[in-house]
């Protein structure tokens, strides 16, 4: 039972951080600020990875379409490129280098161009992994840095007790309140981050497997060119 001489406590989510610690004040905004960025990310790789799973659709429904491979690499390559029409570009221009550069290029033409493939594909992927160590990290530390708000919180919430000298139950809610408020800040900012990062690490394996698969058929094609040129 409450005490007479005892005003309730306000636990609304602005008193606990208004009232709390000034450290755990820095530790709530800070999460928040990461809770923020968190989302700022996903919706940022959500618009990315639906745009080029578009682009990759669209490109392969051109390059099966029996366009001859000359007028899809004028086409392409007067625009800046991304993904499969990257990796396309690519290997057009070393296979148009080396025949430019004679005969004698023919010699390890098909090593160079699986090579420039390789790289593009690379670079693809690390265009599409930016930013998400942000999230992994936000997802692994999140829960920690809140607990260490709700350490702190309590240890003051104890000294203030102490120092009044009242251990009834509306004296140390708000204390234990306002620390525990870091933890779940914490919570918000991890979980979603935990799980787009797992979401869009699949995303990434999803599309780098089929810019690896277009890579293999499309040497496969300048392979059977090559060798009938040679």
């Amino acid at each position: 039972m409450i005490p007479p001489d005892v005003a309730p406590a306000d636990l609304s989510i602005f008193t606990l951080f208004w009232q709390a610690h000034w450290i755990v004040k820095s530790v709530m905004i800070g999460l928040m600020a990461c809770s923020v960025w968190v989302w700022a990310i996903a919706i940022d790789k959500l618009i990315l990875y639906a745009r080029t799973s578009r682009a990759m659709d669209g490109f392969e429904q051109t390059f099966w379409s029996g366009q001859s491979l000359e007028e899809l690499y004028r086409m392409v390559s007067s625009r800046p490129a991304h993904s499969m029409a990257a990796l396309f570009v690519a290997a057009m221009r070393e296979w148009k280098r080396s025949f430019e550069g004679g005969p004698r290029s023919f010699a390890g033409l098909q090593m160079r161009i699986e090579k420039v493939m390789d790289v593009t594909i690379m670079r693809e992927i690390e265009r599409l992994e930016r930013r998400l160590l942000v999230l992994a990290t936000v997802g692994s530390a999140g829960p920690f840095i809140g607990l260490f708000g709700t350490v702190w919180g309590i240890m003051t919430s104890f000294q203030s007790i102490a120092a009044s000298k009242n251990t009834s139950l509306a004296v140390v809610a708000p204390g234990i309140a306002e620390a525990l408020f870091a933890t779940a800040i914490g919570l918000v900012a991890a979980i979603p981050a935990t799980i787009f990062y797992n979401k869009f690490s699949s995303e990434v394996n999803k599309q780098a497997q089929r810019l690896e698969g277009f890579a293999d058929e499309f040497a496969a094609i300048l392979s059977r060119q090559i060798d009938e040129r040679a």
